[in-house]
């Protein structure tokens, strides 16, 4: 298993088994975290924790609903630490994030 760790039935579960409406709210996921991911770098690049927050928030919130545990740890992480003042987790976590974001292509 990858280290995207998608739960596809969950998904599907989600979408009360309409596969179409999981492709649909994937390409969602996909344009929406990649928004969300440059809102991230770009605020820990200008130490904006509430930034770094808000970005992280959103896509810890969007990858929960679609079973997307591994995106959404990661966000968890950077979201605790930059509650706590600190930017430093989402520079740390920047490029694994990215990776899982990549591996959206695959799914």
């Amino acid at each position: 298993m990858s280290s995207l760790q998608w739960n596809r039935a969950f998904a599907l579960e989600q979408t009360a088994g309409d596969e179409e409406l999981l492709e649909e709210l994937l390409v969602l996921f996909k344009d929406s975290s990649a928004d969300d991911h440059k809102k991230l770098c770009q605020a820990a690049a200008s130490g904006d924790a509430e930034g770094v927050v808000a970005a992280a928030h959103s896509l810890k919130g969007a990858s929960a609903s679609l079973g997307i545990e591994g995106i959404r740890v990661l966000a968890l992480e950077i979201e605790t630490a930059a509650r706590a003042g600190s930017v430093a987790c989402a520079l740390e976590k920047e490029k694994a994030l990215a990776e899982l974001l990549l591996e959206m292509d695959n799914i």
